[in-house]
């Protein structure tokens, strides 16, 4: 069963149909967004803002064991779901990524370059901007945006364009990509639906880009690995997402 069977039929193991969860949360969100675009005030896109955990780095830094060979950059760029909204420091993906690399032996860093709001055209816009900034180029870029996207139900050929732009940009400079995927919950409609769904699986075929198609799969609605928003995963459901990322970096990261 692919990750969309998956969402749309809800047949994850052990839990309930996690479209149904999605949609009835999306809901609100898209009012409200709907409400500040008519007229309202929405929030710019921030940089998360985690609060410390209590000997977070520390422990983290105590787990790692020794690592070998090349020192290796990664460059997380997306939204909220890589910034670890409502999460303390040391919990967002970025790290809890970084933490399984290094206890498998590499020699990797990552840079949270996620900010909670954005969008794909956001990405785009400050892609190039992040990378000349960085110095020496990553060897690898996560890429993951198009979630706000759907919130705010921009036509799925505008997010196809921009992260389409944003991976010339990559290919232009050579650095290779692992994509995480979204899918659009079934309250918008078939079309919607089928046209965003599209997206990840085409591009990362188009660009040769490793895809994890749904980056929110085995935990979105499972209450005990999601925030109180429904939307964004507690620092359990992180971790969970971690065990399935951080293989395909690890793999990618081993042919470089």
């Amino acid at each position: 069963m692919t990750a969309e069977d998956e969402f749309m039929t809800g047949e994850r193991a052990g839990g309930r149909a996690t479209w149904r969860s999605y949609a009835a949360r999306a809901l609100p969100i898209q009012a409200a967004l709907l409400l500040a675009a008519c007229g309202g005030t929405a929030e710019a896109p921030v940089a998360n803002e985690s609060t410390a955990a209590p000997g977070a780095r520390q422990s983290a830094a105590a787990s790692n064991v020794p690592v070998t060979g090349p020192k290796r950059t990664v460059l997380a760029l997306g939204d909220s779901l890589y910034a670890g909204y409502g999460l303390r420091i040391g919990e967002s993906l970025p790290e809890a990524i970084e933490r399984r690399l290094r206890a498998g032996g590499i020699d990797a860093t990552l840079v949270n370059a996620g900010v909670s709001g954005d969008t794909s055209a956001g990405g785009r816009a400050r892609l190039a901007y992040t990378l000349d900034r960085m110095g020496r180029s990553p060897d690898l870029v996560l890429l993951g945006l198009g979630g706000n996207d759907v919130l705010r139900q921009i036509d799925p050929a505008q997010t196809r364009a921009n992260l389409d732009a944003m991976l010339d940009e990559l290919e232009r400079r050579r650095i290779p990509v692992v994509l995480t995927g979204m899918l659009a919950p079934p309250n918008l409609g078939p079309d919607f639906a089928a046209r965003f769904n599209a997206i990840f699986p085409e591009l990362a075929r188009e660009h040769d880009a490793v895809l994890d198609p749904f980056i929110l799969q085995g935990v979105l609605g499972n209450r005990r690995l999601m925030l109180p928003d429904g939307i964004h995963p507690n620092a359990t459901g992180v971790e969970r997402i971690a065990d399935r990322v951080a293989p395909l970096l690890a793999t990618r990261l081993r042919v470089l």
